[in-house]
């Protein structure tokens, strides 16, 4: 399935999210108040790029008669591993899905699933859910939080962030594994920890 824009994205989230709580759909009005925009014109193209792309179903220029297509996964998306260890590639698409609905989460959370044991004295093993959000200001992260970082040519990690100037520090909890010390360029953080989930399965 051919993936979505960031603005196709978080409309087809709000509108999930929209019609599960209401059991309709909402109108043109309200979705470009909720996107802050003042013409429908946008919000029509965003429409008919979910039609077109399968994520929707929805008759032209009447609002009210969309329906998700992908909605029935519900719950946090799965996006696949996140080293504690090394550096390992993260999936963009949802690999499964876990149905935490009787859980506060932030919108947008979603979980990877943790390969390696550097974290284990944040009590963070191998095998364990993150649930993590994005983080949409890197510039105000508190020193010490818990990210997943993308390392520029290497890859995605779960450490403690620190920064100092134009250096970041991603910090282990685990005294086998070195810090990971490189120019602040190099680093994106893709998300900071809410949750840490268990299955004594």
């Amino acid at each position: 399935m051919e993936r979505l824009t960031e603005a196709q994205r978080e409309l087809y989230e709000w509108l999930v999210e929209y019609i599960r709580i209401h059991q309709h759909s909402p109108s043109i009005r309200q979705m470009m108040q909720a996107m802050n925009l003042k013409s429908p014109a946008p919000i029509q193209s965003r429409l008919e790029h979910l039609r077109t792309k399968g994520y929707i179903e929805w008759n032209e220029g009447k609002a009210r008669t969309i329906r998700i297509l992908r909605g029935n996964k519900q719950g946090v998306p799965i996006l696949g591993a996140i080293a504690a260890g090394g550096l390992i590639e993260p999936y963009t698409d949802a690999v499964e899905h876990l149905d935490m609905m009787n859980m506060a989460l932030p919108s947008q959370t979603y979980a990877l699933r943790v390969s390696g044991d550097s974290m284990i004295e944040d009590s963070i093993v191998d095998g364990d859910l993150v649930f993590l959000r994005p983080v949409a200001e890197p510039n105000q992260l508190k020193n010490g939080t818990i990210v997943a970082a993308r390392v520029e040519g290497h890859g995605t990690t779960l450490k403690r962030f620190y920064r100092s100037g134009d250096r970041v520090t991603l910090q282990p909890a685990n005294p086998k594994y070195t810090p990971i010390e490189v120019n602040a360029i190099q680093v994106q953080v893709q998300g900071s920890l809410v949750a840490v989930w268990r299955s004594y399965n």
